[in-house]
């Protein structure tokens, strides 16, 4: 009875002759059922004609036959009426149920990621992390691998920012070399100088390690190299403040201070801050390095590689460091802003770590948002940004006083600044 609908299947009436009939009824194996259209006859009223019939023998043999000539379809009925209430779900669609008959129900479209290739189709199929659902989701391909490679447009204009500042900060250094014995390059330590514009060098060229194809060696260095070099800035900037903070204190009777800033006590800040970092460093490697990873999910039709951080505990160990660091700088400069001395440079250092500290607190949040190349370009920025406002809030106007004004950068006008006497005279 399987060619049977199942409201066929259920029905029971009795017959003319008064027999009770069942055509669900499996206990005779032969039967044989007329089919019936009514047909409208001119001048006559509606009359049934048989158009073919329906016979079993066994339950395996069951033959159907209609006269599709014979058949005489209402005038509204422009072609047979489908016995299914829904037509069938083609590839790419899955059949959700709708309601109890079988016969009804629904075509859904597969989900990003799925696909379906045969018709009416129960469940779609996912594919694999290595593939993609096509537009139709009727197959599953192959996806590319992509990185942050120098080719691309946000990558070549990253590659070209940080080159052009290690050009500005090549030319800054040339600078300071070549006028060394100028009152304002020697103010504040011009070693400290050249080491912090070195370092600056160093961490915009440390950027170039997150553009290209990610090689587990270049994992490695983009963070201890980061963590390292951005450490040897910092603490160079916290020399700096110290140098003023000692000056100024030594004027004062006392010989602590001066004792401190007659043996070079803050020239020990950067190996020692140094050492911190390369211990936190060191921790990293020994617990879990930066490796090679495998993003399937932030682009579709995209294998995205690029390097994880490993240990995400060490990772933030080594930020956290480079914030107390940044931290302890901006409120010793902080404090020394206002101390008088004819180049204190305690202002621009105070705003170059309210630079600095801006950056990164605005980096942390949005670097946990972003997904795929982005995240590694936000890196990147925030590497370029921070070291830009160093070098442009410590040194431009410095760089502005010996090639704009050379006027201030004298003896004579040194002495005039210290003597505000000879002001009023003047």
């Amino acid at each position: 009875m399987s060619l049977l609908h199942p409201f066929l299947r259920n029905l029971n009436f009795t017959n003319s002759i008064r027999d009770h009939i069942s055509l669900g009824d499996q206990r005779n194996s032969e039967k044989q059922y007329d089919i019936l259209n009514i047909v409208s006859f001119p001048a006559a009223h509606a009359s049934l004609v048989k158009v073919g019939e329906f016979v079993v023998n066994g339950e395996n043999n069951q033959t159907l036959v209609i006269n599709e000539e014979g058949v005489e379809w209402p005038v509204a009925l422009e072609k047979p009426p489908k016995s299914l209430c829904t037509q069938k779900c083609v590839p790419g669609f899955k059949k959700v149920k709708k309601g109890t008959d079988i016969c009804c129900f629904e075509c859904d479209f597969c989900l990003t990621g799925e696909i379906s290739n045969q018709q009416d189709a129960q469940e779609c199929i996912p594919c694999s992390e290595q593939k993609y659902s096509n537009q139709e989701r009727t197959h599953c391909l192959p996806k590319l691998v992509t990185y942050l490679a120098l080719k691309d447009s946000l990558g070549m204009a990253l590659a070209c920012t940080a080159l052009c500042f290690c050009i500005v900060t090549a030319v800054v250094l040339w600078v300071f070399v070549k006028h060394q014995d100028t009152p304002i390059v020697k103010a504040n330590n011009r070693t400290l100088s050249y080491i912090l514009l070195i370092s600056l060098l160093l961490c915009f060229l440390c950027s170039f390690l997150f553009i290209g194809h990610p090689h587990p060696v270049t994992c490695i260095l983009q963070q201890i190299t980061f963590g390292l070099v951005f450490t040897g800035a910092l603490s160079t900037v916290l020399a700096k403040t110290m140098v003023v903070l000692l000056a100024f204190k030594s004027m004062k009777p006392g010989r602590t201070m001066r004792w401190l800033l007659a043996s070079g006590a803050s020239n020990y800040v950067i190996p020692i801050c140094t050492l911190v970092q390369v211990v936190i460093c060191g921790m990293w490697l020994g617990l879990s390095p930066p490796c090679i990873d495998v993003d399937t999910r932030s682009e579709p039709r995209h294998l995205l590689i690029m390097c994880d951080t490993g240990s995400v505990a060490a990772f933030y160990c080594v930020l956290g460091y480079l914030g107390s660091l940044a931290l302890v700088s901006f409120s010793l400069s902080y404090l020394v802003r206002n101390l008088p001395d004819a180049f204190n440079e305690a202002k621009f250092l105070t705003f170059s770590m309210l630079v600095f500290c801006s950056v990164w607190v605005t980096f942390l949040p949005v670097y946990h948002g972003a997904q795929g190349k982005l995240m590694v370009a936000l890196e990147i920025f925030s590497i370029l940004a921070s070291s830009a406002g160093l070098l442009v809030c410590i040194f431009a106007p410095k760089c502005y006083i010996i090639l704009i004004r050379p006027d201030k950068n004298s003896l004579k006008h040194l002495r005039n600044k210290m003597d505000p006497r000879s002001n009023a005279y003047s």
